[in-house]
Formats: structure tokens, sequence, C-alpha cells
């Protein structure tokens, strides 16, 4: 008989009764951390039940988290803390979330997509193309008329329809495509303020992204919106904390909007007037902390303002959020991974991918896990490879190098670093540069790259979808981005569609 075929697992943790002519296996195999660890895994897998319903959701979106740049950053958090191995054995907090999926990222006319119409695929159910915010793919991109008459239905307005709180989080202009599909309908990304619309969209009446998370009714405004963007939201003719000026035509200074129309609400562009902020008072929150994007997390203690982090964003959000007994539906994105990997900076991605991992953290432990789904996932991901042969330990940002500890030398006789990317602005036109005396591990490193761009792309594999709580157990195999929706419009059961 096959040897696998006739060994049985004698451990404490076993999963089924173990037969009596059952071989039994060697105490080095058993008593392995490795085969402990693992059984237990198993073992706790099968006592697992989720009930269906919940009553808040959360979703994190990691934009540009493709499998490689999890991968790195879990190395990378690991060989930061003591205790490690190597890094390698490490995980994300939400790697160890029960319920996991693979999830196709195409837009219905690109291969490989952009963070516009994957966020429109999750916020509302439907695929549609790249460059446009919740409106259907029979509009044509930057093209008012045409989209008119085409506007999907969000999962933020659905659930501000039900009654429950909601909220968008990102450390990207809150304006960004990311967090923009969410909660407006646009032909254009890139009309973030009203200076950005072209004619034709001002003959036709359509209204800049940040119009649109402003000026809704106070039954369909957001409870709370943070991230970067304050100059969509100003004045041409105003200076905001940080010297820099607004980018609204039409006169309107939406900050102030936002306090007028909305009643217990509250402004803040700082650090101090976020930690400032009186919960028990405020059921309306916009807090805008950059001109542009926020600082990545690399650079977020030497703003001049001062920023939050993600994590304390998150938090804070939560806490506002659970003043409604309905229930909510939060939106948190860190939108600078993706900047980072454009930029072919590996280690910017890291600590950004890192800090969305201490943020969905902070989410599990200020949340009921009986009452809240929470799913993270990413809209996209990047051309970023881990490669070579580098020994167990090796530093993942650094130069390879083997098992008998020496360099790696590539065919031009030069070393390579163990991330790089397919294309990118770390490309050379020529020679290769050798990278022999050069900090590869540096936050300024821009990793080298094979193909020279300006800036590098996104990437068309699958991404992950992990989740914990009610519903999650609907988050298994291959699914269409779009079923990201469904799921969250059935936990929570939001009425968009009859099941």
């Amino acid at each position: 008989m096959n040897k696998i075929k006739k060994i049985a697992v004698i451990i404490s943790c076993s999963l089924a009764p173990i037969a009596a002519n059952a071989a039994v296996l060697p105490s080095t195999q058993t008593d392995s951390q490795w085969y402990k660890d693992s059984a237990k895994l198993v073992s706790d897998k099968t006592q697992q039940s989720t009930p269906t319903k919940a009553k808040n959701v959360i979703l994190f979106v990691g934009d540009g988290m493709g499998v490689s740049t999890l991968t790195a950053a879990r190395i990378f958090e690991g060989q930061q803390q003591a205790g490690n191995q190597g890094g390698e054995e490490n995980f994300l907090s939400f790697e160890q979330f029960p319920k996991t999926a693979l999830v196709k990222t195409y837009n219905t006319n690109q291969q490989t997509p952009d963070s516009a119409g994957t966020m429109t695929a999750m916020a509302t159910g439907v695929k549609s193309k790249a460059g446009v915010l919740s409106v259907s793919d029979t509009s044509l991109r930057a093209n008012c008329l045409s989209s008119k008459g085409n506007e999907l239905i969000t999962l933020v307005d659905l659930a501000n329809a039900k009654g429950l709180s909601t909220g968008v989080v990102s450390t990207a202009r809150i304006t960004h495509a990311t967090p923009a599909a969410t909660y407006a309908n646009s032909p254009e990304r890139n009309w973030e303020a009203d200076s950005n619309l072209p004619d034709e969209a001002l003959a036709n009446e359509c209204r800049d992204i940040a119009y649109q998370l402003v000026m809704r009714d106070e039954s369909d405004a957001l409870t709370v919106a943070l991230g970067g963007g304050r100059r969509n939201f100003i004045p041409q003719d105003t200076t905001d904390g940080e010297g820099k000026t607004g980018r609204r035509a039409d006169g309107v200074d939406l900050t102030q909007a936002w306090t007028d129309n909305l009643s217990n609400s509250a402004y803040v562009w700082d650090k101090a007037g976020f930690d400032a902020i009186d919960v028990s008072a405020t059921d309306h929150l916009l807090g805008l902390f950059n001109s542009s994007h926020m600082q990545y997390e690399a650079e977020r203690l030497d703003d001049v303002a001062g920023e939050p982090s993600l994590t304390e964003m998150t938090t804070k959000s939560i806490e506002l959020l659970n003043k409604n007994d309905d229930g909510y539906l939060l939106v948190v994105e860190s939108g600078r991974i993706d900047h980072a990997h454009h930029a072919g900076n590996a280690y910017r991605a890291m600590m950004d991918t890192v800090e969305l991992s201490n943020a969905v953290r902070a989410a599990v432990e200020n949340t009921n896990p009986e009452e809240t789904l929470i799913m993270v996932t990413a809209d996209h991901s990047h051309v970023f490879t881990i490669a070579g042969y580098p020994k167990r330990g090796n530093p993942i940002l650094g130069l390879v190098h083997g098992i008998d500890g020496n360099v790696t030398i590539a065919k031009d006789g030069k070393p390579y670093t163990t991330v790089g990317y397919t294309n990118g602005p770390g490309a050379v036109v020529g020679i290769r540069d050798d990278l022999s005396s050069v900090d590869t591990q540096d936050k300024e490193f821009k990793q080298q790259a094979l193909v020279p761009t300006s800036s590098e792309t996104h990437a068309g594999e699958d991404i992950t979808l992990h989740a914990m709580g009610p519903g999650s157990d609907l988050v298994q195999g291959v699914m269409e981005q779009n079923v990201i929706y469904h799921i969250i419009n059935q936990a929570q059961e939001l009425g968009g569609t009859k099941y």
C-alpha cells in the first residue's frame, strides 16, 4: 500500500478518529513545530461557522496590493521584529483571517485594469470601463452627456438609504479614483474639482467629485470622510493652513459647506484638530490632511501640520460610526501602496502595506466579530516580482545572497536584488547598473526594472480577498470582482438585489 495512504495523524488536535491499524508517525515529524501549528490550524478551521447577516461591514482596499506585495511586506515586517527566524514565517494581520478567495480584476475594456473601474465593480456590483466612476460601461469616458441615465447606485447609497452610517477613508486624495467610486458618479476619474471639468461637462451639468461628496442631503451624507485632496474643496484664491492654494473655480468653499449644511459637523485639516475631535458631539466629520495625497507612512511624521496614520483614521471612524445602533458601512483605502509601486520604490510600498495591516488589526480589536464583516482586498496588482534564490532571512530589499552566504552574480557579472519590477523608472537603457556598493534598502532606492517606462504599470493577475465575520463564508474560490458588492449587499441586507 502507498505509504501516504497508510499514515494517520496522531496528535492532540486530530481531525478524525484514528483507525485501529493506523500507522504512527515518527516523533521527529509530529514534534516539529511546523507540524503542530499547521495541524492545529486545520483543526481550528473545521470548528468555524459564521452567521450570515452583518450589522457592520468594513472593506479595506490596499491599492495595488498584489500577491507579491503581500509576500514581500510580510517578510519586510517580520524582519523588523524580534523572534522571527527570517521574516518568511510572519503573517500580516489579515492573512490569518479564516476565509480567502482570489479575485479577477479586469475592466470591461482593459485586460490590465485601473482603479476607477475596479472599485466601481466592488462598489456597484457591475464591471465597467477604466477611468469611469460608478457609471455603466455604455458611458463614454470623459463625456458627461453619455453618462446621464447610466449612473449606478453604490453600496454607500444603499447603506445611507437603510439608515446606516457610512464612512470613506483614504491616504490618497479622498476624491481619487478608489474612494470616489464609493460615493460619486462620473464618466471621468480626473474630474476631482470643478476646474477639471471641460465645457461639455459644464454645459450638461455634470458635477465634480468633491462637490458630490459634500453637497448631499443630510440623510444621504457620509458620516466620516478622511483623507487628502484639500485643494479640490477650496477656492483658487484661498490658501490653506500649509500654504497651498485651492483649485475650485466656482468660488465655493466646500469645507465650509460641510459644516454649514450638516448638523453636529466638523472639519479638520491637521493632526491636532483630528486628535481634538469630540466623538460624542460630532455626527459628521470631514478631514482633509494634505493639499494632494497624504504622506507616505515613511514620511508621515515629518509632515508640516501633522497627519493621522491610517490606523488612527480607521479607529476614529469606527468610534463615530458606532454611535448608530443600526450599524455602518466603512471603506478604508491604503492608497499610496500604488503610488510607491508606480515610482518603482518598494520600500515605501512595504511601509504602507504594513500600516494597512496595522489598521486592519485595530479594526478587529475595536469591533465585535459576531456582528462585523471585515474584508481586505486590493483593486489590482503591480508588475512587482520576487526573484532569485536568496537564503532564508535574506533582507527582502537587499541583494540576493545564496545559502552559501555569497552574493549571487548574474550573467553580466553584477549582483541583483530580490525584488524588482518588469517595467518602471528604475530601468536603464543599455548597460545595467552595478549595485555592489549601493544601499538597496534605502527608502529612496528605485528597484531595477526590465522595461524603461516613466511610471511602473499595474498588472493583470488576480488579487486576494480575505474575510472574517458574518457573511464571510461566501468568500471562496475564484470570483469576479463585482461579487464583493453582492457579498456585502447580502450580508447587510441593503436591498439592492432580491436574493
